[in-house]
């Protein structure tokens, strides 16, 4: 019977693995601090093996580093025994949704959800400190004092002699700032999925710094965009007398969006032509799957028009209705709708024995894959999705005063999500704010009936005592975040419904409209349907030590003295539920699924997502209740250590499912 972890994966021993498979004769012995033999990596030998000459030093090369780089590299790859504990009276929806807001430091959280969200996330877009040295709400400040940085970096030496140039330059302004940063998107990265994007709203302060950092762990070539982003229509005011009234968005792919090299872009990769240029055929535009009928998304159901002018809607190839990947709103499609050759268009057959209209062909769209700036039609100049004005505004619209300082557009955001996003993504932001994010995607689904999902991160951080927030009762940031999805989700079916209600009893034509194509992208849906569909719940979870006792993860320094204190390995106040949480974290699951609780012989049982995993954390559990677990065909179940009445019960539970469910994992805490 194996006994869970409970703790974040430590990513070194998974990385020497991974050396070790391609070049094992760098890997080594050595002691750790308790004098156990571990595998390590031969680094002199390592770089060597990557080298065609004789490597002798590494004092040149082209590289950002600051003082702390590598400490925030074995950070990152550290394991913490943190965990995530739930808020049922802070969330909305607990029990249906499957939206996240997370309550902690967000290095923390990254960490705890590395396993279970693994290349899942479609989309990070982060509006992070800007190192400016204001006093925003958000504490904007890592700057050290040149006494700091100087002892840390180690400027002098034994003889008073200087041994860095230049000391009293940027250095000591950015150290902290970049590690911070550094140590969180090389997390961050893990998450995102192969073909996921990743925006980062800045200002000039750190602008170049943070571009350095983006091309080092995601690559330079799979840089979309340095777009500059107006956020004051009128400028700001410099010295220089320059206009500077914006910041900017630094975009970009896990990987390329299409998996050839930029001389394959133009060469061989791209195998079509049109007078644009060269390209090659992409995804279907028709989109398939559990929900590609056009009842799941209504609003994705509408007319295309070809390039010799037959106007197509998608049917899918067993002649029923279907709907495209994307609403109407999506940049592609407001290309599209004006230029019929921006797709790339081929006929095909229904299926056998299949016809529509006496027809037994169809047309089909497909995306065109070009140089990537050209097929998603926009400036690199964002001037038109939004300002700070246009923030303040939808934050003073939902509250009746301005609760935070410094928010960003719900319109660029969600600008940004449609810009490669399905819309079943699941979109992080773990430095929250206001949660415009989360308002963002909540609105997005509203327009095009999608179902993305959000992940909000943010520190309980204080508000100051001064502000408007703090006055209204808002202690920490954290409470405006969760007040401004509560408040958007209500306005958007408050809105949904009034429109649904005036329309209700209208006629319709074949695209659920108003007897007009271009009519509202809202029209058509009953006020019902949207209510149902439209997810506006979220979990709350926050961050905390364990649910498990020193002892779970260090036993040999547990003396004789106290053994009767630790008759349990969890700690008192934990509720099932907080083990629960911890338990899927620990087994790779998102904290999304389904859960249904139940009695059965009088124990508390937890089921996940139908029987993806079964888990009762009683003291005295009846073993009679294994037989019902097991009908579950559960493909995990985890019980307490000593959860069950006797060891006997203990030993025998793993026989038990053997016989009756034996594809069941069965694990103990």
């Amino acid at each position: 019977m194996d006994k869970l972890k409970m703790q974040t994966p430590d990513l070194t021993d998974k990385n020497i693995e991974q050396i070790a498979a391609l070049f094992p004769n760098v890997i080594t012995e050595t002691k750790d601090e308790n004098g156990n033999l571990r595998k390590a990596v031969d680094f002199d030998l390592l770089k060597q093996s990557l080298s065609k000459n004789l490597v002798e030093t590494d004092d040149e090369r082209y590289r950002l580093d600051w003082p702390g780089k590598k400490a925030s590299l074995l950070k990152a790859n550290t394991p913490i025994t943190k965990t995530l504990r739930p808020c049922r009276e802070e969330s909305v929806n607990f029990d249906t949704t499957e939206n996240l807001y997370i309550e902690g430091d967000n290095f923390e959280v990254l960490k705890i959800l590395q396993e279970s969200y693994l290349g899942k996330v479609k989309m990070i877009y982060i509006d992070p400190p800007y190192n400016t040295g204001n006093d925003f709400i958000y504490k904007d400040d890592f700057k050290k004092s040149k006494e700091a940085y100087e002892e840390e970096l180690g400027v002098e030496d034994e003889e008073g002699g200087k041994l860095f140039k230049n000391t009293d330059s940027n250095g000591r302004f950015h150290s902290d700032w970049l590690s911070m940063m550094y140590e969180r998107l090389i997390i961050a990265r893990d998450l995102l999925a192969g073909d996921g994007l990743i925006a980062v709203s800045i200002h000039d302060t750190e602008l170049f710094q943070l571009g350095k950092i983006l091309d080092e762990i995601f690559g330079e070539g799979n840089k979309l965009a340095c777009a500059p982003w107006l956020s004051e229509a009128s400028g700001g005011k410099e010295k220089t007398g320059l206009r500077t009234g914006h910041e900017y968005l630094l975009i970009y792919y896990k990987n390329s969006i299409i998996n050839i090299s930029q001389e394959e872009r133009s060469t061989g990769g791209l195998n079509q032509k049109d007078i644009n240029g060269p390209y090659r055929k992409g995804r279907e535009l028709m989109k398939w799957g559990g929900v590609s009928l056009r009842e799941d998304r209504p609003n994705q159901f509408y007319p295309l028009v070809t390039p010799k002018g037959i106007e197509v809607v998608p049917y899918r190839n067993d002649g029923k209705e279907g709907h495209w990947r994307w609403g109407k709103n999506n940049p592609l499609i407001v290309v599209a709708l004006k230029d019929p050759d921006f797709f790339h268009w081929e006929l095909r057959n229904y299926d056998s024995g299949v016809s529509v209209n006496g027809k037994t062909e169809r047309w089909v769209p497909y995306e065109k894959i070009r140089d990537i700036k050209k097929s998603v039609g926009w400036s690199t100049w964002l001037d038109k999705y939004g300002s700070n004005a246009d923030a303040t505004r939808e934050l003073k619209e939902l509250f009746d005063f301005k609760p935070f300082d410094t928010p960003k557009p719900t319109q660029l955001i969600k600008w940004f999500i449609n810009l490669y996003s399905d819309d079943n993504a699941i979109v992080l932001d773990f430095f929250s704010g206001s949660a415009a994010t989360a308002h963002a995607v909540m609105q997005l689904n509203a327009e095009d009936n999608g179902n993305r999902k959000f992940i909000m991160v943010q520190l309980p951080e204080k508000t100051d005592e001064n502000s408007e927030a703090y006055q209204a009762g808002y202690k920490t940031i954290a409470e405006i975040g969760k007040e401004r999805i509560r408040r958007a989700g209500k306005k958007i079916i408050e809105e949904l419904t009034t429109k649904n209600t005036k329309k209700e009893n209208k006629e319709y034509d074949l695209f659920g409209e108003v007897n007009n194509k271009n009519s509202d992208p809202l029209s058509g849906i009953s006020s019902v349907s949207w209510s149902k569909n439209i997810d506006i719940g979220f979990r709350v979870y926050k961050t905390a030590d364990s649910n498990m006792k020193n002892v779970f993860y260090h036993p040999s320094e547990l003396k004789q003295e106290q053994l009767s204190f630790l008759e349990s390995n969890i700690e008192e106040d934990r509720t099932p539920e907080d083990l629960l949480t911890q338990v899927i974290l620990d087994l790779g699951l998102e904290l999304s699924l389904p859960i249904e609780t139940k009695k059965i012989l009088g124990n508390t049982v937890f089921i996940v997502q139908t029987n993806a995993l079964v888990a009762c954390f009683d003291n005295d559990i009846d073993f009679k209740i294994i037989d019902t677990i097991a009908d579950l065909k559960p493909f995990k179940v985890v019980f307490k250590d000593a959860g069950f009445k006797d060891d006997k019960d203990r030993i025998n539970v793993e026989e038990r499912f053997k016989r009756l469910s034996p594809e069941t994992k069965v694990m103990v805490i």
